[in-house]
């Protein structure tokens, strides 16, 4: 799957929501977001990186930016992950990969020597147009939020 660059335009997606909706690339036009994808929730480096983003809400709104998350995990995972951690952004759910996939993300893994299909953690900015600005593939959960808020403000 190839990589996604600046300038492109992000790729179209329709996801169930952790509050039940259903959310759309379309539905996100005329503001800036910052779609992240994570391998599962309630893991070390996952709940690490949704309280980062959790913990610089306010900075992100002032900047403008939207913050939602993504993962394969289905809606009750979901919704027990955010209430657990008073995450007050909203997480997609992608149990088939297909946004995964569409945004390059769902690759090859490998641990202990065997191989398996994940998410690869990584984020994009994507402006009010719906082209992307930044698009950051294998970042670290730890200091994510803070390095991406400068990115964006």
């Amino acid at each position: 799957m190839a990589r996604l660059e600046p300038g492109q335009p992000a790729p179209a997606f329709s996801l169930q929501a952790d509050d039940g909706s259903t959310v759309s690339l379309s539905d996100l036009a005329g503001g800036t977001v910052a779609l992240y994808f994570y391998p599962k929730d309630d893991t070390t480096g996952c709940t690490a990186q949704a309280c980062d983003f959790r913990d610089m809400k306010a900075d992100y709104d002032a900047a403008g930016v939207r913050v939602i998350g993504v993962s394969p995990d289905p809606l009750k995972s979901h919704v027990k992950f955010r209430d657990k951690h008073g995450l007050p952004f909203t997480l997609l759910s992608d149990p088939d990969h297909a946004a995964a996939g569409a945004y390059g993300v769902w690759v090859e893994k490998s641990m202990y020597g065997r191989k398996y299909m994940g998410i690869e953690r990584s984020t994009f900015v994507i402006g009010p147009d719906g082209v992307v600005t930044q698009a950051l593939y294998k970042v670290k959960p730890s200091g994510h939020a803070a390095s991406l808020l400068e990115l964006v403000a």
